[in-house]
């Protein structure tokens, strides 16, 4: 349950956050919500975004942002004051202790400038609001090309909303599945999901991508098979970014996604082979906006 205490401490009170944004791109697109009701998830709301916890994990299902390209606020100074919301018990995210000492990076979940738009103070605020730790996962510190086209989509999905004053949503989390491999308290999440939607041509149109940092059995099958080393983070893979139909990210973590299914962009696979498609770069998307 949410207290009732506001209290931030250096960063201010989050009694006044709105979240997001339901119907920011005129269509509604509803906050991913859990189709399992036994499990309980929390909505915490922040500047411009939102994220549905899931208590039992210590992390997020989903989260939810708004980005307004015409309001962009650029050069808001990056803080990196990583903290706990208040307003849910710290036995409930997961904490500095998950992220210290190892090899695993707190990976923002809604990028830190997603929803930094508005007013001067506003931007400052919802840059402070990434901060959480409940709007992070653990993932691999290994910087590769897999991780490159990931951070380069979300940049591309950003440049085109403030090059052509559009407006996104972006929906993103972990998968979040029973094996995943235990560490600290926590089960860290061998892959991560992402869809965007936006207006085309007059009509909701959506796309959607996930991450993978499995170990590569094809390539890292020494390190996957040996194990992880008493103590230390479960071995993880290189990334893998593919653009997927976003039925299956529906389907891989059991979230209502709304009306996205239908509005995909992605042209039906004829063959299941094909229907998760590697990216080698952020431009071979098929999105055509």
């Amino acid at each position: 349950m949410i207290s009732s205490d506001d209290s931030e401490g250096p960063g201010g009170s989050l009694a006044d956050r709105d979240g997001y944004d339901e119907g920011f791109l005129g269509p509604v697109v509803p906050l991913p919500r859990l189709t399992e009701p036994r499990v309980e998830t929390v909505v915490l709301p922040y500047t411009h975004f939102s994220v549905v916890l899931r208590p039992d994990r210590r992390l997020a299902a989903a989260t939810a942002v708004c980005i307004d390209g015409e309001r962009l606020v650029e050069d808001v100074p990056r803080t990196d004051a990583w903290r706990y919301d208040p307003r849910v018990a710290e036995s409930w995210q997961a904490g500095p202790e998950v992220y210290r000492d190892n090899s695993l990076d707190r990976g923002h979940l809604v990028r830190r400038l997603d929803p930094v738009w508005g007013t001067a103070a506003v931007a400052v605020r919802a840059d402070g609001d990434t901060f959480h730790y409940t709007n992070a996962a653990p993932q691999a510190d290994v910087f590769n090309q897999g991780k490159q086209v990931w951070q380069g989509l979300e940049n591309y999905l950003l440049d085109h909303a403030a090059r052509h004053d559009r407006r996104l949503t972006v929906l993103t989390g972990p998968v979040l599945h029973d094996a995943d491999p235990p560490y600290r308290g926590v089960q860290v999440p061998l892959r991560f999901w992402k869809v965007a939607a936006f207006v085309h041509d007059g009509a909701l149109a959506a796309t959607a991508y996930v991450l993978d940092q499995s170990p590569d059995l094809t390539r890292d099958a020494d390190r996957a098979l040996a194990g992880a080393v008493p103590g230390a983070p479960p071995p993880l893979g290189a990334f893998r970014t593919y653009q997927v139909p976003v039925e299956d990210v529906v389907l891989l973590t059991g979230l209502d996604l709304g009306p996205l299914p239908t509005a995909d962009l992605m042209p039906p696979a004829r063959a299941p082979e094909a229907r998760w498609r590697r990216l080698e770069a952020p431009d071979e998307t098929v999105m055509d906006i």
